[in-house]
């Protein structure tokens, strides 16, 4: 073979292994059963000063609430709540597994702009969470150089619904900072190095490329929630609070509480538009008349009795009775 045939060859491998990075380099895993979906976040840098109202309509968020919960904001925090530019904001999104990696469901959905362009779009208006590529392949583009004004995109972004180390978890899509290394990343969310780096399938520190977004999970607590629940898929991060059974019960993950899910009744009335309910059910426990979802008893001073929230139906909330002894063992 002469010099110019190898040389050509040599830049044919360098093309393909470049375009096959690029096809694969922000896939999260999720060997999740297929359809498998789950709750999932993803942390947006805007490139402007931003409100958290602009943020959920940019990334088709229903709720409002949701945002606020994924970032331990008080409930009560304005819609204009101004966002400093390049300030990362945790989004709630919907993740559904297919073919062995995890993609927002369907949503959220752009409308393109005069003077977008595709890469713009992922790098700039969506905060470097995807590639442009993603964007083609989401939406059958066959030229990417033309998109029309008021044309609506799905913007796939990526998500994972697995268990890491038999552990229950919510994914979280964080875009690397420049200098950053799998070990701050880790200490920063309370994961370590070594889960990170299998998780993502990157061995060393020389190979975290700035500006791309990497797997981090993050712990969830344990919960009573029933797997016929409409909610069996929720998970609650720890330092965040979610809205549950049409946002009658607000449930909050804190580590220091054993790593066990807290929920409580929301005081606000069913938000869904498809809920039969007109107001929020009956939260009590069996056939208590006092004891609801969130109150304790104590009896002998060491036996403590907890209403649990264990998911909803169309008809009801369902609760369940948690009881703990600590009263020493007879001997």
């Amino acid at each position: 073979m002469g010099n110019f045939q190898l040389k050509l060859v040599l830049l044919l491998f360098t093309v393909c292994a470049a375009l096959s990075t690029l096809s694969t380099a922000q896939d999260f895993k999720c060997s999740a059963q297929t359809a498998a979906r789950c709750q999932a976040l993803v942390g947006y840098l805007p490139p402007n000063k931003t409100t958290i109202s602009e943020i959920q309509s940019l990334f088709t968020v229903k709720n409002l609430r949701s945002i606020l919960g994924a970032n331990n904001f008080p409930p009560g925090t304005p819609r204009n709540f101004s966002v400093p530019a390049q300030k990362p904001i945790k989004v709630p999104i919907h993740c559904i597994c297919s073919n062995g990696t995890g993609v927002s469901d369907k949503v959220p959905v752009y409308t393109v702009k005069k003077d977008d362009g595709l890469d713009f779009i992922a790098r700039t208006i969506f905060g470097q969470l995807l590639k442009y590529q993603k964007i083609v392949e989401a939406n059958n583009i066959s030229n990417p150089d033309l998109i029309q004004i008021g044309q609506n995109l799905t913007i796939p972004l990526p998500c994972s619904c697995d268990d890491v180390d038999n552990a229950k978890v919510v994914h979280y899509a964080h875009v690397v900072e420049e200098g950053s290394s799998f070990a701050l990343i880790a200490q920063k969310f309370g994961t370590d190095r070594d889960t990170l780096m299998k998780l993502n399938g990157i061995h060393d520190d020389s190979k975290l490329i700035a500006g791309e977004p990497l797997d981090v999970p993050l712990k969830a607590c344990n919960s009573s929630i029933r797997a016929d629940s409409f909610d069996n898929y929720l998970r609650v991060a720890n330092g965040t609070y979610t809205f549950t059974a049409n946002s009658c019960v607000k449930c909050q993950c804190d580590a220091t509480n054993n790593w066990t899910l807290q929920c409580e009744p929301s005081q606000f009335q069913p938000s869904s538009p498809n809920s039969r309910w007109k107001t929020c059910p009956s939260m009590l426990c069996g056939d208590s008349e006092s004891l609801s979802i969130g109150n304790t008893t104590t009896s002998n001073n060491c036996n403590r009795t907890t209403c649990e929230y264990a998911g909803y139906n169309n008809l009801s909330i369902l609760t369940t009775l948690n009881s703990l002894s600590t009263c020493p063992i007879a001997s």
